[in-house]
């Protein structure tokens, strides 16, 4: 028993020493810490994280570049980047424009709408299929997301229970719901965020209505080629996604030596955020950045211009890899709608509220209603 006792009180001496050692060293690092939650002696931040690895977006190392490549070479598998996911957003659109017809001009609220056909996009990828949109199982989606991974007799089925390849069963789970969510909602959101903004200033839904007429007309379908002759578009587009900065705050990275930033110090191993709406809303790039203004992206000319600034998809190594499927159905959805449709408010364009609601990480538009009034 005395044994016991003496060895219980080693241990908490030791390890008292231990925590004091900690708090004296955190408190005489090298530098000012940026403001940011307490870290505990030893395992700093770690109880605050989520240390599932099981998807792109939240894996790090060669985890991570293991989930990214996998991923890209699905999407490249499906078609993404090639003429047949045009073929299928195109397919889609012209489902959409056939749903908005039927509503005849009354006032309805757009989200339901953009979310079944945005999603109808990535379900075609993932699931090799489109749904239609009053299909109750399609309303109720991700309960059929196990249908994917009924590959026993595919190469990936013989490594589904290794978790160190990206083939592992849970990271299959985790990316496809990963692509699935982020690929309907971001681009659904923008979609949205859009036709708020063009009722607040009509004089640019007109330009762009005048803009589609002269290239495209009204009785061909458009084509993602079509956006090298459509600068005003192309502007639209990108000030639609740079006011609304969708998700203002990009994935995670690592620092991998202890780096001074500004006046503070981040000891390598710090997780550190990028912000990107603080790029995409920066004065010495974009004049008057809180105003929606497509001429921050055309020239002298009227010819698009490129900004370094423009981050929505974020930069480097983490950056969207699904940028181009949602550059093209961007343009796509957009110019067809537009094309078809003038857009209406309940409200006059000056009592259009265009701020952002803030829901976690990501900022939409706030709840509103529209007619879609065939041209």
């Amino acid at each position: 028993m005395l044994a016991s006792g003496l060895l219980l009180v080693a241990l908490l001496a030791c390890l008292t020493v231990m925590v004091l050692m900690s708090v004296w060293q955190q408190r005489n690092s090298k530098g000012k810490l940026p403001p940011g939650p307490t870290p505990l002696p030893f395992i700093g931040n770690y109880l605050q994280l989520n240390t599932e690895q099981m998807c792109v977006a939240f894996s790090n190392g060669e985890r991570a570049k293991q989930l990214r490549r996998f991923s890209i070479a699905t999407l490249r598998d499906f078609g993404v980047g090639k003429r047949g996911i045009e073929e299928r957003i195109q397919e889609e659109a012209d489902f959409l424009i056939e749903a908005l017809r039927g509503t005849h001009g009354a006032n309805i609220d757009p989200t339901f709408f953009l979310s079944r056909t945005v999603s109808n996009v990535i379900s075609s990828i993932v699931f090799g299929d489109r749904f239609d949109y009053e299909d109750k199982e399609f309303l109720s989606l991700l309960g059929m997301m196990l249908a994917i991974f009924q590959f026993t007799s595919t190469s990936m089925g013989q490594e589904e229970k290794n978790p160190n390849t990206e083939f592992y069963l849970k990271n299959l789970m985790m990316t496809t719901l990963n692509l699935f969510i982020a690929g309907t909602e971001t681009v659904s959101t923008t979609l949205r965020y859009g036709f708020l903004l063009l009722m607040k200033h009509p004089e640019v839904e007109a330009k762009v209505h005048e803009e589609i007429d002269r290239v495209i007309g009204k009785n061909r379908q458009p084509k993602f080629e079509d956006r090298v002759k459509m600068p005003y578009m192309e502007a639209v587009i990108h000030e639609i996604q740079r006011f609304g900065d969708v998700i203002p705050m990009s994935l995670a990275r690592r620092v991998n030596k202890d780096t001074k930033f500004r006046d503070f110090f981040l000891p390598k191993g710090t997780e550190v955020f990028p912000m990107l709406g603080s790029v995409l809303r920066d004065p010495r790039f974009f004049s008057n950045p809180q105003d929606f203004n497509p001429q921050h992206f055309l020239d002298e000319k009227g010819q698009f211009k490129k900004s370094d600034a423009f981050v929505p998809f974020s930069i480097g190594k983490r950056n969207c890899f699904g940028e181009g499927l949602a550059r093209m159905e961007l343009f796509l959805f957009f110019t067809t709608i537009m094309q078809n449709f003038r857009f209406k408010s309940p409200q006059s364009p000056k009592d259009i509220d265009v701020s952002p609601k803030h829901v976690g990480f990501a900022t939409i538009p706030r709840n509103y209603t529209m007619s879609f009034l065939p041209r």
